[in-house]
């Protein structure tokens, strides 16, 4: 941001905790100052209009924004919305949504279906999937699985990993496996990885270019995250989604769902990932027909050109357009 000619500035504000409530008084002291520095933030700046993605962190400033008088967009990235959008919503001019079906959640007269904006490379990759198969070394011939839990990991989903190549199921599967661990149990994978030695499987703490590694597999399995679903909505990827338990709202469980329900996706739910996701993904991995029936109901519900949606209700709020 700063190298694009953003000025950042921070605000001490925290999520809740809704287990441990006493801490909560840190939480409402940090809110307060957050609050204040967010009125003077406005003041000072005085922006045309103030955009907000959800998220406690953009609370303050949207607020402070509304009672300015600054109107504000909101883009709710989830199926479900949070409590920050949930709140902002009735004094918002546009809310941007990537789901359908938010009119239980916002007023719907202020609704826009836009999507998510994705990352400009991830569609502009332009080799053949055996190509980007060929460059990564792995066989053109062969499905190919890539396990991906962002950049951090996704501990459940690489123990089912740990334990399908520790068992030998992995080395006996038709299929290739392209993993990423993420970094902070990228030393579990790898010991896991030198003691058994499996050929048709390779590991990484984490994978610089997505949209190759996209382009090469013919099934992914991911976390269910708002920015993972909406890439792969746009390349039409067959995905086993296994949401994280561990967010606010639920979020990511209601985003599987949204997909699982119309045939765009299976999901795992995260406690029973350790039983049923290896089962999943060598039962759809050598499945075409199954592959293609999923791969054809993802992309019909990719949304095109978010960025350039959300950029024109902006216009129209700030211009009148």
């Amino acid at each position: 941001m700063p190298a694009a000619g953003y000025r950042i500035v921070g605000l001490p504000v925290s999520g809740f905790d809704r287990k441990r409530l006493w801490r909560n008084f840190k939480v409402l002291f940090r809110l307060w100052k957050s609050i204040r520095r967010a009125r003077k933030l406005v003041a000072d700046f005085k922006p045309d209009i103030a955009v907000g993605v959800g998220g406690y962190a953009s609370g303050p400033t949207l607020k402070a924004a509304q009672r300015a008088g600054v109107p504000t967009l909101l883009q709710e990235q989830n199926s479900y919305p949070g409590v920050t959008n949930k709140l902002l919503a009735p004094r918002a001019a546009a809310i941007c949504v990537a789901y359908p079906g938010t009119e239980r959640f916002f007023p719907s007269e202020k609704i826009v279906l836009t999507g998510n904006p994705v990352r400009p490379a991830l569609l502009a990759y332009g080799a053949s999937q055996a190509e980007a198969k060929a460059a990564l070394g792995f066989d053109p011939s062969r499905p190919l699985v890539l396990v991906v839990g962002g950049s951090l990991g996704a501990r459940t989903l690489n123990s089912a990993i740990i334990s399908a190549i520790e068992s030998g199921k992995a080395q006996k599967a038709p299929f290739m496996l392209m993993w990423q661990t993420g970094k902070a149990d990228h030393e579990r994978c790898h010991s896991t990885m030198e003691a058994c030695r499996p050929a048709n499987v390779r590991a990484s703490a984490f994978i610089s270019d997505m949209a190759q590694a996209y382009r090469a597999a013919d099934l992914v399995v991911a976390r269910a995250g708002a920015g993972t679903i909406s890439e792969l909505e746009l390349l039409g990827k067959p995905v086993i989604l296994v949401p994280s338990p561990n967010v606010a709202e639920d979020h990511q469980r209601h985003n599987a769902e949204a997909l699982s329900t119309r045939g765009a996706a299976v999901m795992v739910l995260d406690a029973d990932a350790a039983a049923s996701l290896w089962p999943e993904i060598e039962r759809l991995a050598s499945d075409k027909d199954a592959l293609a029936g999923l791969g054809a109901n993802i992309a019909a519900m990719a949304l095109r050109e978010s960025d350039e949606k959300i950029v024109d209700q902006i216009d129209r709020i700030v211009n009148g357009n």
